[in-house]
């Protein structure tokens, strides 16, 4: 059962000294709790576990329950605590309020872990616990991810160097060689390429010459190679690195290099697929480059998409855990929110949504602020899981409004100037210009909004009203203050009987863009609708792509903007609401696989770099003990 937290101390300690002053429950009786039954669990270990898909079809017939999306303005650098809010919300729904109630979050990466960032598993006394597992390796899905990433970039090495050196007949030959009694067969994913290239045969012998050659010559354009290795360490050197340099592949370097791991493609199929079957599908699309004759490179045309598959079959299944009150969370998948749609997975979602039923309540979050996860959620996330939530949080915090009205840049590891710390209405009120835009969009999109400040130490009771006036004005259902991270779920019953009014009100849900309307158009309202800005430039190799994309067909993929988090515009050094702003698109790329295009509107960096003073230098083990020392 959920559980209220006792002896809450004051200072509030550190996330890890509170993480482990709390005894997780038994998985097993988290999962009882919660409808699973024990064959449909994977443990482990005591409080981790795995949960199979089936459980969506045992319960298939069962209504879902209420679907709440928390969101956030536009943030400082610092992050304005959506993950704290969610879990807070959680438990003040389950220990307090007494709703059923799953939580669904990203799993973080490793690299900020022992960046600058630390722990990702929320913060004080709203945190999924054990917060060391959550934040290093938990089941290995990302592991996973890994490791099925850089099959695809070794066979796609491999296959340029054997068809350099390989007549068509001779590559032919030992991509279909004779059995033992001579008889020669294709292997299944092979007869997806040949479907493909319209050749309708399934006896090698039968395939002419031309045919053969085709099938066999993939004739991959290398500065055509999109895909890149990739590790999940800040490892800022291997942004840039040739490979090919040993004797025997002389001839054959190229330029490319390594991505974090949550930035991989497959990542955001994670996150987005609703079945393995799909699953297998989505990664056998996905597009690595393009024929010299122009014509798209899938892993299916390489041969591994099967293999990816088998890589990934235990990672589609989402890891339960639980909150520090006892509420049970599925943390799974973590793509980038800039580059990709910055979700936790629709299978977690789907699970939860039948497990809770027609009474309880899901909660989901969207990375980065509503200009970019929420809108992402909607245009991308809902229209493949078929899902309408009830109602949006936005989260916001009297910190990033006063830097949106004006006030001192705010830097990561430096303390925040006085203008931050005092209070200042006037300063408050005009960076509120940044969350009516959130609430308008959000009301955009037909869903009701109930505002969450989430407390600071230094805010005054004054600021915090001011906050709740505007939102309200702005059409905001409820604004509510939420003090969750001191105060655990004790501190967010307010929050959590304002998001449950608003997820009985009527909602009227409606997509920004149909997916039939054009690429440039679905920028172009993404840009003006939702950002504010007065229209887009696209760059030469953005209409380059433009082109190659109608042709081929990928023009009916929603948008996945790559753009800053820090402004509701391409440029991070614009705060508030700004207007009159052109937005200049470099690039679009092709996620077919996952299933959208992402522009991009700057500079995105897919492997962050290590600072002088990692967190690393923090984190130990009591060898006594055996716990983990300095994570967070």
């Amino acid at each position: 059962m959920p559980h209220k937290l006792t002896n809450l101390q004051r200072p509030v300690p550190s996330d890890i000294e509170i993480a482990q002053a709390v005894k997780p429950l038994p998985i097993t009786k988290i999962a009882e709790e919660v409808g699973l039954l024990p064959e449909e669990l994977e443990l482990y270990g005591n409080s981790k576990a795995k949960v199979k898909l089936s459980v969506r079809d045992r319960l298939a017939d069962r209504p879902d329950g209420k679907y709440i999306l928390v969101t956030a303005i536009t943030p400082t650098p610092l992050g304005e605590g959506k993950t704290t809010t969610t879990v807070g919300l959680s438990q003040a729904l389950g220990a307090f309020l007494g709703q059923k109630v799953i939580t669904c979050i990203r799993q973080p990466s490793q690299g900020p872990t022992f960046g600058i960032k630390g722990g990702a598993a929320g913060g004080g006394y709203s945190q999924i616990i054990p917060m060391e597992d959550f934040n290093l390796h938990l089941t290995g899905d990302i592991h996973a991810i890994t490791a099925a990433n850089n099959l695809l970039a070794a066979a796609i090495d491999a296959r340029m160097f054997h068809e350099s050196t390989q007549s068509d007949e001779a590559l032919f030959n030992r991509l279909c060689p004779p059995a033992k009694d001579g008889s020669r067969s294709f292997a299944p994913v092979m007869l997806k390429r040949l479907e493909k290239l319209g050749i309708d045969k399934t006896n090698p012998d039968d395939l002419t010459p031309e045919e053969a050659a085709r099938f066999a010559r993939l004739d991959i354009d290398p500065d055509s190679i999109t895909w890149r290795r990739v590790v999940d360490t800040n490892d800022r050197f291997l942004r840039e690195i040739e490979i090919g340099l040993g004797p025997k592949e002389k001839g054959h370097s190229r330029r490319t290099g390594y991505d974090i791991t949550v930035a991989s493609e497959i990542m955001a199929i994670l996150a987005l697929t609703t079945s393995l079957a799909d699953m297998r599908e989505r990664l056998g699309n996905m597009v690595i480059g393009t024929s010299r004759a122009g014509e798209p490179i899938t892993a299916d045309d390489l041969g591994v998409g099967g293999a990816l598959t088998v890589l990934m079959k235990d990672a589609i299944m989402p890891n339960l855990m639980q909150t520090l009150e006892g509420t049970p969370a599925f943390v799974h998948a973590g793509p980038f929110a800039n580059i990709a749609h910055g979700n936790s997975s629709i299978v977690a979602d789907q699970i939860a949504l039948k497990l809770v039923g027609p009474d309880g309540f899901v909660l989901t979050e969207a990375g980065f602020g509503a200009d970019i996860g929420m809108e992402k959620f909607f245009d991308i996330k809902c229209r493949y899981s078929g899902l309408i939530p009830n109602v949006v949080v936005l989260v916001a915090t009297i910190r990033a409004l006063k830097m949106h009205g004006g006030g001192p840049k705010v830097v990561a590891g430096k303390p925040l100037d006085s203008a931050y710390t005092d209070e200042n209405l006037g300063l408050l009120e005009a960076g509120c210009s940044n969350l009516k835009v959130h609430i308008k969009n959000a009301k955009r999109f037909g869903i009701p909004v109930v505002v969450a400040v989430n407390r600071f130490k230094d805010d005054t009771d004054a600021e915090v009203a001011l906050v709740r006036k505007i939102a309200k004005e702005a059409g905001a259902e409820d604004a509510v203050m939420s003090n969750h991270w001191a105060d655990g779920g004790a501190g967010a019953v307010a929050l959590g009987e304002a998001v449950m009014a608003a997820a009985n009100k009527p909602s009227d849900f409606k997509f920004l863009y149909p997916l039939g309307m054009g690429i440039k158009e679905k920028i172009e309202t993404i840009v003006k609708e939702i950002y504010g800005g007065a229209g887009v430039e696209f760059l030469p190799e953005a209409e380059k792509k433009i082109e190659l994309y109608n042709r081929v067909g990928f023009d009916k993929l929603p948008m996945c903007m790559a753009k800053t988090h820090l402004s509701l515009s391409h440029d991070p050094n614009l705060k508030g609401a700004p207007t009159g702003f052109t937005v200049p698109v470099r690039d679009i790329r092709a996620s077919v696989g996952a299933g959208f295009l992402y522009p991009l509107l700057g500079e995105m960096s897919t492997m962050p770099g290590l600072p002088t003073r990692p967190v690393f230098y923090d984190v130990d083990l009591d060898l006594e003990t055996g716990k983990v020392l300095g994570l967070f």
